[in-house]
């Protein structure tokens, strides 16, 4: 019993090893996962009590439980069912495959990285690089909404800045919910876009099996109150105009919503303007079809390296911010009660009318998000500019037909928010931003717009144009009087 054994090396660091493992498995891992657990929970409980949106269960639930439900959920299995019959494909396999989405689908929300790292990351960016202006009515705009009701924010599509603005500006209100194109899936964004609790979209999938899986998740996400932040538009505009909204993700929503249930769904308007997008120029050429689209971790690396070189200019202080970055909030919309003053029920419509129904009410939608945009001065200097083209431009005479701008989107708009009413301000720091980017040639009589430049200023002009439209000839007139 107590003699000496001789076994190999290996073996011995191979039981070594084992031995840790156990030690580690039992003892330290779990009083470690305890202290997180404990961290997080009390984190959780101190964002309940400043929240005005207290953070639902079914973003607390264990990401591993919200796969099997949504594997297993009846209408999924219906159509797993439906699939192995028509093609002949094996249960096993198809199951297999509904997992994958699965898994690709569902988030894995991490309270302490989106309200401590997120949220800090996201300010620290977003102050670096714009001014942020908040319209005063976006402090209150969650008020007044019942306590079951699902909040859905529904936003205009600028920049891929908008998510990390979007969760700035609401980081007092609620943690959002984004639906994500395939575009961030690359490594290690991924990881960190499904730690915000948002959730890729396959755009323009033809699998039904797919798209069963995703309808399903949005379902059970705005049953258990999760606050969505949804881009009807599909994906960036290309022109600065708005886009023709998709109705995706809205009919997920709304095709099984029942008008008696005690969770109504309120969509939330809002629309961003900016002073410069990021990828205004890639844009316009993905618009006139002058380059090929870029992959995803083209596009990204692009715009990290144009984020370094912004921040080392700004460190040697050469580098201004880039002008507003501003957001504005519309009246909400409850689906109830939007769908009893027409008289329909979404759950009981055949298919087609229903998705006539859904597109009116994704046109109510974008038309509520139009009526609030943001007036920002380089919108502004870019509609007063592109109407008179052939012409230089005084200081003076930007400044009188600034304010003239303004008082006619007042006349007529009296939802919209100018971010800034100061006209002598306003103008300095649009012509500031538009000569540095060599938009606009400083001459002897005034400011022109170089040879070939016209298009990115029409973009920013297009961000306004229905707010202004039929004004452009009253303008131009004052202004030449002046």
């Amino acid at each position: 019993m107590t003699e000496t054994v001789e076994v190999p090396f290996w073996l011995l660091a191979a039981i070594g090893l084992l031995a840790l493992w156990v030690l580690l498995e039992r003892l330290l891992l779990p009083s470690v996962r305890w202290f997180f657990r404990r961290r997080v929970n009390l984190l959780i409980d101190q964002l309940n009590r400043k929240l005005k949106l207290r953070l639902p269960t079914f973003s607390l639930t264990k990401r591993r439980v919200l796969v099997d439900r949504l594997v297993y959920d009846p209408r999924v299995l219906e159509e797993i069912r439906a699939h192995c019959e028509s093609t002949g494909a094996p249960w096993d396999a198809t199951l297999e495959r509904v997992e994958r989405y699965a898994r690709e689908i569902v988030p894995a929300f991490n309270a302490y990285f989106y309200f401590s790292l997120g949220r800090r990351f996201a300010r620290w960016l977003v102050q670096r690089l714009y001014k942020v202006r908040l319209s005063p009515r976006g402090t209150s705009v969650v008020e007044g909404i019942e306590g079951e009701a699902s909040i859905v924010f529904v936003i205009n599509h600028r920049s891929n800045m908008d998510y990390v603005l979007l969760a700035y500006l609401a980081q007092k209100q609620a943690a959002l919910s984004y639906a994500v194109g395939e575009w961030a899936r690359v490594w290690p964004l991924q990881q960190m876009v499904k730690a915000t609790g948002a959730y890729f979209v396959r755009r323009g999938s033809n699998s039904a099996l797919y798209r069963r899986v995703l309808e399903r998740y949005v379902q059970m996400a705005v049953e258990g109150g999760v606050v969505q932040a949804v881009f009807p538009e599909g994906g960036l505009s290309r022109d600065g105009d708005f886009r023709e909204p998709r109705i995706g993700l809205l009919d997920y929503m709304l095709r099984e919503h029942d008008l008696d249930a005690a969770r109504d769904i309120v969509f939330i308007p809002v629309c961003i303007n900016y002073d410069r997008v990021i990828e205004d120029r890639t844009l316009l050429d993905e618009a006139g079809k002058r380059a090929e689209r870029k992959s995803a971790v083209s596009a990204v690396w692009g715009s990290l390296k144009f984020l370094a070189r912004s921040l080392r200019r700004r460190s040697r202080g050469q580098w201004y911010r880039l002008g507003y970055a501003a957001a504005n909030f519309g009246e909400p919309i409850s689906a109830r009660q939007w769908a009893r003053t027409r008289g329909v029920n979404f759950r009981d419509l055949p298919r087609r009318k229903r998705i006539d129904i859904t597109r009116e009410f994704a046109d109510h939608l974008m038309s509520a998000i139009a009526d609030v945009m943001p007036v920002t001065p380089v919108s502004a200097l870019a509609w007063l500019l592109l109407s008179d083209s052939s012409s230089a431009w005084t200081r003076q005479r930007l400044v009188d037909g600034y304010r003239q701008l303004l008082d006619r989107i007042a006349s007529r708009h009296g939802n919209t928010w100018v971010v800034r009413r100061d006209a002598d301000y306003a103008v300095d720091l649009g012509l500031r931003m538009l000569t540095i980017r060599r938009l606009l040639a400083s001459e002897d009589d005034g400011y022109r717009i170089r040879e070939g430049e016209a298009p990115v200023l029409r973009y920013y002009a297009n961000a306004i144009r229905h707010l202004l439209e039929e004004t452009e000839t009253a303008i131009l007139s004052n202004t030449q009087a002046t």
